[in-house]
């Protein structure tokens, strides 16, 4: 899968995310394929996914059908995915269903977004987390969070504690393989230390 980590710190933000995509057993390293960038550009914002090798297309092609999409709060990043499912239904042929007694119809998506106003997480039913400090995504999440949370206190930058984090998924997850792709962003407003 991935490892995806979003550390605020100070006035500045940072994502990170590992570059080795999967399929079932079999590991495409980056001397394999020409993009290894998890981590997409969409409306001043760094998202990064993990989930299906489809998604960095997919999300491409769909966030161009949307006009205005909004990512610099909780609740415009909920509207945007809101919008976004059914474009993801038409026009990429979304399989929605994974349980019978789902509440919603799901998205199929994990992201991680950051950009000027903060960090977020977006899971599968379009929920939506601000965070504070630190977050991971992906199967070397645990890692990374351990990692994360024992360097966050340290005079490190955000971009290093997130970078870190992401090391630690390379080193202890079997689907996560280098580069590692790193972007800041500075905060708008009030730091947070």
């Amino acid at each position: 899968m991935t490892t995806l980590t979003v550390v605020k710190k100070g006035d500045t933000v940072a994502i990170a995310a590992d570059g080795l995509t999967t399929f079932g057993d079999t590991r495409l390293a980056r001397s394999y394929k020409g993009e290894h960038d998890k981590i997409l550009d969409i409306a001043g914002s760094k998202i990064g996914i993990c989930g299906s090798s489809a998604h960095h297309l997919v999300l491409l092609s769909a966030f161009s059908k949307l006009e205005d999409v909004k990512l610099g709060s909780r609740m415009e990043v909920y509207e945007s995915f809101r919008r976004l499912h059914p474009v993801l239904k038409e026009h990429a042929f979304l399989n929605p269903k994974e349980d019978d007694d789902d509440p919603y119809e799901s998205s199929q998506i994990t992201a991680l977004i950051a950009n000027s106003s903060g960090i977020y997480g977006v899971y599968s039913y379009r929920e939506v987390f601000e965070f504070d400090r630190v977050w991971a995504a992906g199967s070397g999440r645990n890692f990374a969070l351990g990692a994360m949370h024992a360097l966050y206190d340290s005079d490190m930058s955000a971009a290093r504690i997130a970078e870190a984090g992401v090391a630690a998924g390379i080193e202890f997850d079997t689907s996560s393989g280098p580069p590692i792709v790193v972007h800041e962003i500075k905060l708008e407003g009030k730091p947070n230390d």
